[in-house]
C-alpha cells in the first residue's frame, strides 16, 4: 500500500478523534449558561469533562505533528495561509484551560462568572473556526507554484466556509448535550436532552445543506455515501435522545461527526490542499509527503504507539464513567477542585 495515501487516511483517524472527544468538551462548555442555573450546577456540568478535557486536546497534538511530520508541505502551507484563525483558535483554547484550573482559585461570584465566560466564548470559538478552516481545505484556496498561499483573511469568510463553521459549531454543541445528558442527573439531565432535542432538529437541517454543499461542489462517490450515511446517524441521534436512550444517542453523535470529517476527507482526495485559482498549483498525497523512509519509520511507530494511547484514553474513560450530581460537588472535600477524581464516582 503507498504510505502517503496511508497516512494521509491516519491523520484523518487523528482528527476524527479530535472532534469526536474536543467536540464534546467544546459542547459542553458552550452548554453550560444553558443548563445550569447556580455556581453548583456549573462546577457539575464542568466536572463532568474535569478529568478529560486535557487528555482529548492531545489528539490535535498528535494529528499536528503527524501532519508535520508525513506531510511537510501541507503543515507550512496551512500554517502559514491559515496564521491567524489557527492562532485565534489556539488563543481561545489557552483562555478555556486556563479558566478550569483558575475559576476555582476565589470564592466570589464574579471571579468565578468571568471564567465562565472565558469557557463559553472559549469553547464557541474553535468549535467554528475549525469547520471555517477544514471547509476551505476542501473547497481550495489561492496558492502560487510555490504552495504559498496567496489569499487575504477575508477570502476564508467564504460563505461555503461560513457554513462549515457554523455546522461543526451545532454539531458540537448537541454532542456536548448530550454527553451532559449522559453524565449527569436531576434537573441537568432534563434540562440536557430537552437541549440537545432542540439543537439538534437545527442541527439537521444546516448540516445537511453543508454535507449536500459538499457533495455536489467537492465530492465523489464514497463521499456522498458518507455524507448519506452521517445523516442517518444524526436523526437517528435525535430520535434516540427523544426515546431517553442517552448512551445511543451520545454514540451516534460520535458516529455522525465521525463520518462527516471522512466526508471532508473523502472530497479532498487525492488532494491535501487544492489550489484554487490554478489546478496545477494544487498540493497533492504525492508532492506534499515526506520521504519513503521517514513514512516508514513514522508507521512503525504508529504501530507500536497508537495502540497503547487507545489502551490509556479507554482506561481513562472507565475510570471516569460514573454519572456526576450536585450531590457529589455539596458534599466533596475541597469543594472548589474542579477535577477531582472523587466527582466522577
Amino acid at each position: 500500500m503507498d504510505l502517503g495515501v496511508l497516512w494521509f487516511g491516519i491523520i484523518a483517524f487523528f482528527f476524527i478523534g479530535y472532534f469526536v472527544l474536543d467536540g464534546f468538551d467544546f459542547g459542553v462548555g458552550m452548554s453550560m449558561p444553558f443548563v445550569s442555573k447556580d455556581d453548583t450546577d456549573r462546577r457539575v456540568v464542568i466536572n463532568t469533562i474535569g478529568p478529560v478535557w486535557d487528555l482529548n486536546e492531545t489528539w490535535l497534538i498528535v494529528a499536528g505533528a503527524s501532519l508535520f511530520a508525513a506531510f511537510p508541505e501541507w503543515y507550512a502551507t496551512l500554517f502559514s495561509g491559515f496564521y491567524l484563525p489557527l492562532l485565534v483558535i489556539l488563543l481561545a483554547l489557552i483562555l478555556r484551560g486556563v479558566s478550569f484550573e483558575y475559576r476555582h482559585q476565589r470564592p466570589e461570584l464574579a471571579w468565578k462568572r468571568r471564567f465562565d465566560r472565558m469557557i463559553v466564548w472559549g469553547s464557541v470559538i474553535p468549535a467554528f473556526l475549525w469547520g471555517v478552516a477544514f471547509a476551505n481545505i476542501v473547497r481550495g484556496v489561492s496558492l502560487n507554484a510555490d504552495h504559498d498561499y496567496t489569499g487575504t483573511v477575508f477570502e476564508l469568510l467564504n460563505p461555503y466556509a461560513l457554513l462549515g463553521g457554523l455546522t461543526t459549531l451545532l454539531l458540537f454543541f448537541t454532542h456536548g448535550a448530550l454527553f451532559l445528558a449522559l453524565k449527569t442527573e436531576g434537573e441537568i439531565r432534563v434540562r440536557s436532552r430537552t437541549l440537545a432535542t432542540r439543537a439538534g432538529v437545527l442541527t439537521i437541517g444546516v448540516a445537511a445543506a453543508f454535507l449536500l454543499w459538499t457533495v455536489v461542489e467537492f465530492g465523489t462517490l464514497p463521499a456522498l455515501l458518507l455524507a448519506v450515511a452521517a445523516a442517518v446517524s444524526l436523526i437517528a441521534s435525535v430520535f434516540a435522545n427523544l426515546r431517553g436512550r442517552e448512551g445511543l444517542a451520545f454514540g451516534l453523535m460520535a458516529g455522525t461527526i465521525a463520518l462527516a470529517v471522512l466526508t471532508l476527507f473523502a472530497s479532498l482526495f487525492p488532494d491535501v490542499m487544492p489550489a484554487s485559482n490554478d489546478p496545477a498549483n494544487s498540493l497533492t498525497i504525492a508532492n506534499a509527503s515526506s520521504s519513503p523512509y521517514t513514512l516508514q519509520v513514522m508507521s512503525w511507530t504508529a504501530l507500536i504507539a497508537l495502540p497503547l494511547i487507545l489502551l490509556y484514553q479507554g482506561w481513562t474513560y472507565w475510570v471516569f464513567r460514573k454519572r456526576v450530581t450536585r450531590a457529589h460537588i455539596d458534599g466533596s472535600a475541597d469543594p472548589g477542585v474542579e477535577r477531582t477524581v472523587e466527582v466522577a464516582h
